[in-house]
Parts: structure tokens; sequence; C-alpha cells
């Protein structure tokens, strides 16, 4: 390859940026208003550069870790079944063991009309609350019952997915907090935080 073929190459490769954000609770996860509809937008949250995309999605009321990308082919990567995808929910009720083996091995949901059975997956309660900063949403008094908090990590990402996993598992989602994407995590970030990512995504 010539001296200029290369530069070119990396000319290319350097043109592309990556980000990770914290998706604040009522944000969709787009930068293109839909019709008739005043949501927030990721466009919002920074100036990002002309091309910039988001790698799968959360919805309006999820949050957590979503990647940003201009390069198309590491957002196809990303969203292939060999990145995993971590969670942490909040439960409507003290979930039993049952239920967690449930989820674990599949549950059957409704994707567009048609039942759907789960793939298997890793989920465990988490002994207390996690350290994730508040969303501005008291979700219910304490009185109404117990709720709780699982961990759950799945390779697919149907539409709504872990809500309706959780629900035919007989303990509804209250809160739902993306964590990690592959090895990406969201550690220590804040509701709106956006850092660039400088390395490959693999």
């Amino acid at each position: 390859m010539s001296d200029d073929a290369t530069q070119a190459n990396s000319s290319n490769k350097e043109e592309h940026h990556h980000f990770k954000i914290f998706k604040p609770y009522g944000f969709l996860s787009q930068f293109v208003p839909e019709t008739r509809k005043r949501k927030k937008l990721l466009a919002e949250l920074a100036d990002f550069p002309k091309g910039t995309m988001a790698i799968g999605r959360l919805d309006h009321d999820s949050e957590g870790l979503l990647l940003l990308t201009t390069d198309g082919m590491v957002s196809h990567q990303v969203r292939s079944k060999k990145v995993e995808k971590e969670y942490y929910v909040q439960l409507d009720g003290d979930i039993t063991a049952d239920a967690i083996t449930q989820l674990q091995n599949g549950v059957e949901i409704g994707i567009k009309g048609d039942k759907y059975l789960t793939l298997p997956c890793r989920v465990f309660k988490l002994a207390s609350e996690p350290n994730l900063p508040a969303n501005g949403r008291k979700v219910r008094d304490l009185r109404h019952g117990p709720m709780s908090w699982i961990s759950i990590t799945i390779s697919e990402g149907k539409n709504r997915q872990i809500r309706k996993m959780t629900a035919a598992a007989g303990f509804p989602t209250l809160r739902l907090v993306r964590v990690r994407i592959g090895n990406i995590d969201i550690n220590e970030m804040q509701a709106g935080d956006v850092l660039p990512l400088s390395f490959p995504l693999d």
C-alpha cells in the first residue's frame, strides 16, 4: 500500500467519533424529532459531530448507558448478540427465587403481536439499592408494598424486552437503568454526562 493510501485510511479512521452518555429519563434515543411530538432529544446534551447516531436505543422512560458513534460499522457490531448489555432493574415487589429462575431460563413475551421466548440470560438479585443518580421521579411510596432490584444481562434487544420479561415473571419494572455494554461501564457518570471514547469499540 502506498504512503498516500495509508494516510488516507488513517485519515478516514480519525474522522469517526464515539461517545458514551448517561441518557436521562424522559429523553428519546434519537436526534431527529418525531412528527407532532415535542420530546427531549440527545442533541440537547452536547454539540455532537455531524452524522452522530445512537447505537441501539433506550426507551423514553429508561435511563443509563447509551453509546453514540459516527461509524455505521461500529453501530452494527455493538448491536450484535455477541455484545452483552447489563441493566439494573427496580421491581414492584420482592422478587422470588422462582421468578429469577424463570427470567434466567427465558420467558414468553409479545413482540409485534407474536409470542417470543427470550433467550437464557444472567439474572441475580441485588443485595441493596444500587448507587444511581436520582432521576427526579418518585417511583411510588414504600407503604404500597416492597420493592427490589435485580441485575439482568442479555445479548438481545427486543422492543421493551426487559419490562416485558419482568412483567411476565410477575414483577413489573418500576425503573430501568442500563449500566454496561460489552466492556464499557457507566461507572460514576451522572444523568446527562457525555464522555468521548477514544479507543476502537469491540
